[in-house]
């Protein structure tokens, strides 16, 4: 290809760009329709993060500007003509214009064509909008909508579309078709097969997990492992929307891909990041003499509670040389002080075999720091040489955890097995594909998940700690949900099903002459 030739290609690239509204525009449209930025970038094959930048500033390109613009014009005219229907007596001069430069609207000076037969004003538009009719542009407007005078005008005749209303029949007041631009030249029907996601339309979040369920049982007849494992294998998107749905009216932007360091990023596709979660792993060497039985405690709905954590809002900061503060979260790198009660508590920050410093999560310390504290007195406080983090709050979550938790408690009580495997998918599978998944291209914050798993293992923590506050022997402590202990559990513990409660796991009996118990019955 010569150089000319390449120039010609550009220049034959070079092409008239759909008119966009102002960004503050954009953004209302979206939230007047009540639509998440996760669904809207869904749509248009963005990322949420991407669809923000567009309500912020900045313009997309190409195709995909035809698609936004084309979003853009049909979410205004269908909040046009919700409007025109609720208040048909607004003046003209009151109702929403299409996307692009705010459309001026003249009223006509002629007698004649000041209105039509039907005695409605009829405006004529500087810049033409679709017509509500055919959805090709028309230059006036009748009745606050946008419309061809004559049925020859209107295109929708040519395509067997209903013509313009004719004379003698109202024309803006009974027309319910909202006010659409041409679709861009491409497949315009879809397979309309059954539904697959009841995530639409509802009241609330809780309303999305039961209709999702009664959705999916009707879709299988009532067979509950077939609704159930269609739950769970959509559990993902299904968690987004539900998300989506809790932060309606919240003041943050919960989806977003903001800059992560290199430390959060996996170095080989099947590798790990920097990041030390301090996983417990941890079983007692010497039981106190004689033999016990130990109970294995199951804690319940571990990753559930751990959404309530301290998450940073916005993008990692770094910082070296200071001191911590409670108002951020993120991740730090310490050196970890000396742990001396291995025989009776496992290690806060796990088992790790390298010494030196490490990189850990807001959990790791500010569970550290606790234990450091003039409570607890049980280590010297970690030293903290650099950190990234962002301003933090405990809250971030806790409508969608509320939600998830209320949904839980219910099926528990109703012996609802489908509701309870579908809503421990949507928030266990939540925390593990928030880093680099290829199930979860929505949210991508591998800070949240690690500092969520390293709550889940704090958690675990401190009700070992408790436990051997209270007099019980702590012989085991593993991942996020397992706790054996030795004495009456029930005076530490509530047993039960509830997330604030516990239930057995196991019992077995261990001492002097079954030293090297394995685990049985495990």
């Amino acid at each position: 290809m010569s150089d000319f030739d390449a120039i010609d290609s550009l220049l034959d690239a070079v092409g008239p760009q759909a008119e966009l509204p102002p960004c503050h525009v954009r953004r209302e449209l979206r939230e007047r329709a009540r639509l998440s930025k996760a669904q809207v970038a869904r749509a248009l094959g963005v990322s949420p993060s991407t669809l923000s930048g567009w309500e912020s500033g900045r313009d997309p390109t190409g195709e995909t500007r035809t698609k936004y613009a084309y979003l853009l014009d049909g979410l205004n005219a269908k909040l046009a003509t919700e409007t025109a229907t609720e208040t048909e007596t607004a003046p003209a001069a009151e109702q929403p214009v299409t996307s692009g430069t705010a459309a001026t609207v003249t009223p006509l000076s002629s007698p004649d064509l000041g209105q039509d037969e039907d005695g409605d004003d009829v405006e004529l538009l500087v810049a033409p909008e679709p017509c509500v009719l055919c959805g090709h542009p028309a230059g006036q407007r009748v009745a606050g909508f946008a419309q061809h005078l004559t049925p020859a005008d209107c295109r929708s005749t040519a395509t067997g579309a209903p013509a313009a209303p004719p004379a003698g029949q109202p024309t803006a007041h009974t027309s319910k078709a909202p006010l659409r631009t041409t679709r861009p030249a491409r497949e315009t029907e879809r397979s309309k097969g059954p539904a697959r996601h009841a995530l639409q339309e509802t009241s609330g979040p809780l309303d999305l997990i039961r209709e999702a369920v009664q959705g999916a049982l009707a879709e299988h007849r009532g067979d509950v492992d077939a609704a159930t494992a269609t739950l769970v294998k959509r559990a993902i998107p299904d968690a987004m929307r539900l998300l989506a749905e809790t932060r309606k009216g919240a003041r943050y932007d919960v989806i977003a891909h903001p800059w992560i360091p290199d430390i959060l990023k996996k170095h080989t596709a099947r590798g790990a990041d920097q990041i030390w979660e301090a996983r417990p792993k941890w079983t007692r060497h010497e039981l106190p003499p004689g033999r016990h039985q130990v109970t294995a405690l199951d804690i319940n709905g571990a990753y559930l509670s751990a959404l309530k954590t301290h998450l940073p809002l916005g993008q990692l900061e770094h910082s070296t040389g200071l001191a911590h503060d409670r108002r951020r979260s993120g991740v730090h790198l310490i050196t970890p002080p000396e742990w001396e009660h291995e025989a009776v508590l496992p290690n806060p920050i796990g088992q790790r075999d390298e010494p030196g410093p490490l990189w850990v999560t807001e959990p790791t310390l500010r569970l550290l720091l606790r234990l450091s504290g003039p409570k607890h007195q049980l280590c010297a406080p970690p030293q903290i040489h650099e950190s990234y983090t962002s301003g933090a709050t405990e809250n971030l979550l806790e409508k969608f955890r509320i939600a998830l938790k209320d949904a839980r408690d219910t099926a528990i009580e109703q012996s609802d097995r489908v509701t309870l495997e579908y809503v421990k998918a949507m928030y266990s599978k939540f925390v593990s594909t928030m880093g680099e998944s290829n199930y979860n291209r929505e949210l991508y914050r591998p800070d949240w998940m690690h500092l969520i798993r390293s709550q889940a293992f704090a958690n675990l923590w401190l009700k070992a700690l408790k436990a051997h506050d209270e007099g019980l022997a702590v012989v085991r402590a593993m991942g996020t949900d397992e706790l054996h202990v030795i004495g009456d559990w029930r005076r530490v513990f509530a047993e039960g099903r509830a997330v604030t409660e516990v239930k057995v796991k196991d019992t077995y009996t261990a001492g002097t002459d079954d030293a090297e118990h394995e685990g049985e019955g495990e």
